[in-house]
């Protein structure tokens, strides 16, 4: 069993920026309300975006405004604003005031200049992570290219990470882990069919995901992460007779990495692993980390246990990026109701990780 410190707010050396997500959505407004919220997680940090769009957010979150929105010229500057207050960096041209809860190209143009903009700059060292407030898959595509050639955040930070160290997507392998206080999952795959999901299930790609989340969760922890690993089939295929992927895939897989030093244990039965790696009342967890085999299989018990805690992380980039597990909840924008405990968390867990990098 493992036991772990709770996650507070670090000290950071480099300023963190934050995206609006679409502007549409509720991004915005959780973003305004975390620093309305829990202004000792949001220091040095900024929003990297409109300062419009940011003014519009924070009056809809206070109605006699205390914390004034402030425009910088440069990422450094976010270490020097004054408390009370949310620095903004217009990144992006000034855009009109879109209507809440609509899809919008011009939303979606927004939201991956954004994304973009603040990519490169964690690339070349200006800022020390990535917090990206959710944006509309929809929209994004609908502003055209290149933001139409990518299913989300990941996909496009990827593809940005590659290019700035001149190697091939497929040389930037990347997965995603969605994490809150009380379980932690990685996903072998993420924004596929469920047939393509179990084609993608082979051994070096298995391996792949072990590597990346034993180096990712070392700098997290500060040791070597305790990994548990999800079957394909029920039972985790009952010696075979439920399917082979257990016997012709995990099995070797695990026998590659064990003898590569990494502390993996499995494949165990898909529908009790995830209650042996939830974290206890004392603390203790009998695993750090569970490895699912798919999207859904991975993030159904994460959210079940509460999306409001949730943060995604990515994990295999040249940088630190987090993201609130939640989408743009149209149907809640601009009414000031939002929830931004996802949102604060994921810059805790921004925080936290360039506390171990930097």
């Amino acid at each position: 069993m493992t036991s772990e410190p709770e996650l507070l707010p670090a000290r950071i050396a480099r300023p963190i920026a934050i995206t609006p997500g679409d502007p549409c959505g509720i991004g915005p407004e959780i973003i305004a309300r975390a620093w309305c919220c829990a202004p000792e997680s949001t220091q040095g940090c900024f929003v990297a975006g409109d300062v419009a769009l940011m003014r519009r957010a924070m009056a809809l979150v206070q109605a006699v405004p205390t914390f004034p929105v402030c425009e910088i010229q440069t990422p450094a500057e976010a270490m020097h604003v004054p408390p009370r207050c949310l620095p903004v960096m217009q990144v992006v041209p000034e855009a009109p005031a879109l209507p809440w809860g609509r899809v919008d190209a011009r939303a979606g143009q927004l939201a991956g200049d954004a994304v973009l903009w603040a990519t490169r700059a964690a690339l070349r060292g200006e800022v020390a992570a990535l917090v990206t407030a959710p944006l509309h898959k929809e929209a994004l595509h609908a502003a055209g290219a290149p933001y139409n050639q990518y299913p989300g955040h990941t996909e496009l930070l990827q593809a940005e990470a590659a290019r700035h160290a001149r190697v091939t997507v497929a040389q930037m392998p990347v997965r995603m882990m969605l994490a809150n206080d009380e379980l932690r999952t990685v996903l072998v795959s993420i924004h596929v069919s469920l047939r393509e999901a179990l084609e993608a299930i082979t051994l070096e790609r298995v391996l792949q995901t072990l590597r990346i989340t034993d180096a990712s969760l070392t700098s997290l922890l500060g040791r070597k992460p305790r990994i548990a690993v999800a079957g394909v089939n029920p039972h985790a295929g009952e010696g075979g007779l439920f399917g082979r992927e257990e016997i012709e895939v995990l099995h070797p897989c695990l026998a590659i990495a064990r003898q590569e030093g990494l502390d993996v244990h499995g494949p165990y039965a898909p529908d009790t692993v995830f209650m042996r790696a939830r974290k206890r009342p004392d603390g203790r967890r009998e695993f750090d980390v569970v490895i699912a085999m798919y999207h859904d299989q991975g993030l159904i018990p994460v959210k079940y246990l509460g999306v409001e805690q949730g943060v995604n992380v990515t994990l295999g980039l040249p940088l630190v990026r987090t993201s609130p597990d939640h989408g743009t909840a149209m149907d809640l924008a601009g009414k000031g109701l939002a929830d931004a405990s996802s949102m604060i968390q994921a810059i805790r867990m921004a925080r936290q990780m360039v506390n171990f990098t930097d």
